[in-house]
Order: C-alpha cells, then sequence, then structure tokens
C-alpha cells in the first residue's frame, strides 16, 4: 500500500515538472519560429530590391514600372518602393567597391573610364513580431537598396 502512495507523489511532480518545462519549450519554439519569420521578412525585402534593379537593367529607368517590380516581386505583404527608384552617373571607386556621383559623360579618375549611368531600387517593410518580448521590439523596420549599372 506504501508503495502506491509512493507512485502517485512520484506521478504529481512529473506532471508539475512537465507543465514547467513545457512551458518554457513552447515559448521557445514560439520565439525561434518569430525570428526565422523575421528573416525571412528581410530576405524577402532584399530580393524586391534585386528584382527592381534587375528590371531597369533590362527595360531601362522607367520610375513607375520599377517600382511595381519592386512591389510585386513577392508574396509577402506590405513592401514598398521606399525611396524612389533613382537613376544617376557615377563611377565605381576601385578601392572600396561603391558607387560616387559623377557628372554624366566625364572620366573617371579611378579607372580611366567615362561615368556611367546607374539605377537605385529600393524597397522596405514594417515587421511585426508575433508576441511582444520584454527588451526587445514589438515592430522593425526592414529596408534594402539595389544599385546597378544601365548604360
Amino acid at each position: 500500500m506504501a508503495r502506491k502512495a509512493f507512485q502517485a507523489e512520484v506521478g504529481g511532480a512529473a506532471a508539475i515538472e512537465f507543465a514547467i518545462v513545457g512551458g518554457f519549450l513552447c515559448l521557445l519554439v514560439v520565439g525561434i519560429g518569430d525570428l526565422g519569420l523575421g528573416f525571412y521578412s528581410d530576405i524577402q525585402v532584399q530580393n524586391a530590391a534585386q528584382a527592381g534593379a534587375q528590371y531597369a537593367t533590362v527595360h531601362s529607368f522607367d520610375s513607375t514600372a520599377i517600382s511595381n517590380a519592386v512591389t510585386s516581386a513577392t508574396s509577402v505583404p506590405g513592401i514598398s518602393a521606399v525611396p524612389a527608384p533613382v537613376q544617376f552617373c557615377g563611377c565605381v571607386d576601385a578601392t572600396s567597391k561603391t558607387v560616387t556621383s559623377a557628372t554624366c559623360g566625364t572620366t573617371c579618375a579611378s579607372d580611366g573610364m567615362n561615368a556611367g549611368t546607374y539605377v537605385t531600387a529600393s524597397a522596405q517593410r514594417d515587421y511585426s513580431t508575433l508576441i511582444n518580448y520584454p527588451g526587445f521590439a514589438a515592430s522593425y523596420h526592414q529596408t534594402a537598396s539595389s544599385t546597378v549599372r544601365v548604360k
């Protein structure tokens, strides 16, 4: 008879331990899933900006059409083409590999070539977390831009 009482006590302790550990594990799984959704959203924002730049490469500069390419590049809702696509002349800096503004038709000092025509397409989205986590923001602003030489 004493043996059955001991088994009941152990079973009750296991249920309490499971409730504590199970709650923590559920919160951990939801947090990891939320983090994954945030990264996925950020990747889709980057893909949308690249789609706008690719559109400009193939079809030349048309601000409205590039903005449409950005917003329709992915099925993730809320992606906007802000700031608007821009066309400019520039030269590539040989050391930093960045494009700096230059006057169209001038010769670039870094490589001796003529300044090229570039297009920058941008995308942005606000991502809201599934749960408000203590110590973390409930919303994140995700941005991306892609610059491509068109001429």
